[in-house]
């Protein structure tokens, strides 16, 4: 395992899109327009994030950045998780992170992350799962990470099919998701499928660049 304990290292992408894709510790600054994307994206999130039953309600307020910061940070210095936000060029656009992070014979982890509306479907996501991936490959030292998308969010499995993600199944009422619980497909990954790395194999398909 080899971690930052400060948090999870800076990754940009400068030549896949027309601004840099980054990926960058969330930080205290970004507090008030972290709650600005998430009020505003309430509806478009709600969906597809997962949720605590016992208290099943859309937090989107500073308090609640402050709170999710302190947790994802305790988490990071247990080895456990490496969260990011997203930004595209200057703007904030997103989240994506590696949780459930598991050391020893197993050496893997859950992929998550959300964006904001106004930037999806332009392939932003798409290129901070790959950098995502491939520094917990490559940097990291974990072997297998996987993601689970509902079978209605038919955006997300077309972004980690792209990027050669497979199928290992379904995964009945998993997770409490949007009132109730909901079913997952469980999407996988190994460090021997992609060994040139994910942004790799990005720019050498047919990707819309510069």
């Amino acid at each position: 395992m080899r971690l930052n304990l400060r948090g999870p290292a800076t990754l940009c992408e400068p030549d896949l899109l027309s601004k840099p894709v980054v990926l960058h510790p969330n930080r205290i600054r970004d507090v008030r327009k972290w709650s600005e994307i998430r009020e505003r994206n309430a509806e478009w999130l709600r969906p597809w994030e997962m949720e605590d039953p016992e208290s099943p309600h859309y937090h989107s307020g500073w308090k609640s950045y402050l709170t999710a910061l302190a947790a994802m940070r305790f988490e990071t210095l247990l080895g456990h998780a490496l969260p990011w936000a997203v930004s595209f060029g200057d703007e904030l656009a997103g989240e994506v992170w590696i949780g459930h992070m598991v050391w020893g014979p197993e050496r893997s982890g859950c992929m998550g992350g959300w964006i904001d509306e106004r930037f999806a479907r332009r392939g932003i996501m798409t290129i901070a799962i790959a950098m995502a991936v491939d520094h917990g490959f490559r940097d990291i030292g974990l072997h297998r990470l996987e993601g689970n998308i509902r079978p209605e969010n038919t955006a997300s499995i077309q972004g980690v099919e792209k990027l050669g993600f497979h199928q290992e199944g379904l995964r009945v009422r998993q997770a409490y998701v949007d009132g109730a619980w909901r079913d997952h497909l469980c999407y996988a990954i190994t460090a021997e499928e992609v060994p040139d790395g994910l942004v790799a194999r990005l720019r050498s398909s047919a990707m819309p660049s510069r």
